[in-house]
């Protein structure tokens, strides 16, 4: 997939839907795009969106709520979108939002393409190994409040049918054959291609992505983006328990979004890069052998869908060797890891005074914390 020669371009004035799904390469595109916007229209091509990812919108569109203490977006933040595309008029323009997988039937599914440019429209999946998928999806959900410990989600996942609990959204995502054969239903087989995403070419998604598009090589670069790097097994721990002790003590739901996952996880993410001593998320070879299996089947039925495939369909069965390792690793949280962390907590707190307010969340002095908790908790003890 590195010189896609052979990727023949989608006709002018395509509306390009990417629905992801979820942990495919879709922040890194959506990142690429977005920092392209100004020079896209000169090749015909318009990125109608005014963030990286109009996640709001399609939340909105696929009748989903936020993430947990988010506000639940409103069909406003929908309209906004579809009127923001239809206003590339003639050009080509690409969507790219991997919650358009949670689309929950065809009538949304319906709809979503009908709004968005109906016969002009064509979808795009891009698709990774399910043995890579499940950690990262799994510490995603820790990020979003999950309690069960990895080894226990993969046997519910895997093992414990009907396979829907904790995360009912994991196999409306990562079923990817039936992901296909959805959209396949509303818009035909031909106007739905898949792109197997090769983890060993990292640049691949990018040149395939330029070609469908018709753009120069290399007009899309990548972006770093540290908010959206993964956590490690330590980390995602960590969260874990405090997950615990969060639910344990029902504590509300906004509280949870303003101060855990926007305040002490994305600080400790931003601030934190993992190193070679930090343990990674490890599957279990039983886990990594059923998911293997699934990938085969899926593979295998979608190619007789019809649908145009990009790079190799035996990649979707892959499972990846365990690390080399002289024993079980200990995963410990690094004392700097843990405090920003808790200083990312303390921040999100401080800010919403006006003062720190005014100057966002991660740039409150630690004197200025200490003062502003301070007076939060004598206002307290005065009401009590």
């Amino acid at each position: 997939m590195n010189a896609p020669a052979e990727v023949t371009p989608l006709p002018a004035g395509t509306r390009l839907l990417h629905i992801g799904p979820h942990k495919t390469g879709t922040t890194s595109i959506q990142g690429a795009l977005f920092g392209a916007r100004e020079k896209l229209p000169a090749y015909g091509v318009e990125f109608p969106a005014t963030s990286r990812h109009p996640m709001q919108a399609v939340l909105a569109a696929c009748s989903r709520a936020g993430m947990i203490g988010d506000t639940t977006p409103t069909e406003r933040h929908w309209r906004q979108l579809v009127d923001q595309v239809a206003a590339t008029g003639g050009k080509t323009s690409v969507i790219s939002s991997e919650f358009f997988a949670d689309a929950p039937d065809d009538s949304v599914v319906e709809r979503v393409v009908e709004q968005l440019g109906g016969e002009r429209v064509h979808v795009l999946v891009t698709l990774r190994p399910l043995a890579r998928i499940m950690p990262s999806q799994w510490q995603q959900y820790v990020q979003n409040g999950l309690r069960m410990g990895y080894e226990d989600w993969l046997e519910h996942m895997l093992r414990k049918a009907p396979y829907e609990k904790p995360n009912p959204s994991f196999w409306r995502r990562h079923r990817h054959d039936r992901l296909v054969e959805r959209w396949v239903r509303v818009v035909g087989a031909d106007r739905v291609t898949v792109v197997v995403v090769d983890d060993r070419d990292r640049e691949g998604l990018m040149r395939t992505f330029e070609a469908l598009l018709g753009l120069p090589a290399h007009l899309l670069e990548s972006v770093p983006d540290t908010a959206n790097r993964s956590l490690t097994l330590a980390e995602t721990e960590m969260l874990r328990n405090l997950n615990r002790e969060f639910r344990g003590n029902d504590l509300p739901d906004e509280l949870y979004s303003k101060l855990i996952r926007n305040g002490a996880v994305m600080h400790m993410k931003n601030a934190c890069r993992p190193t070679s001593r930090d343990v990674k998320i490890s599957t279990p070879g039983w886990a990594v052998e059923a998911a293997a299996g699934i990938g085969a089947d899926m593979a295998e039925r979608i190619a007789a869908m019809g649908v145009r495939v990009l790079g190799d369909p035996a990649l979707l069965s892959a499972a990846p060797k365990p690390a080399a390792s002289a024993g079980p690793a200990e995963a410990v949280i690094a004392p700097e890891v843990a405090a920003q962390a808790l200083y990312g907590a303390l921040a999100a707190a401080a800010a919403t005074t006006d003062r720190a307010s005014a100057r966002g969340v991660h740039q409150t002095s630690s004197g200025e914390l200490v003062r502003v908790l301070g007076r939060r908790c004598l206002k307290r003890l005065r009401r009590r």
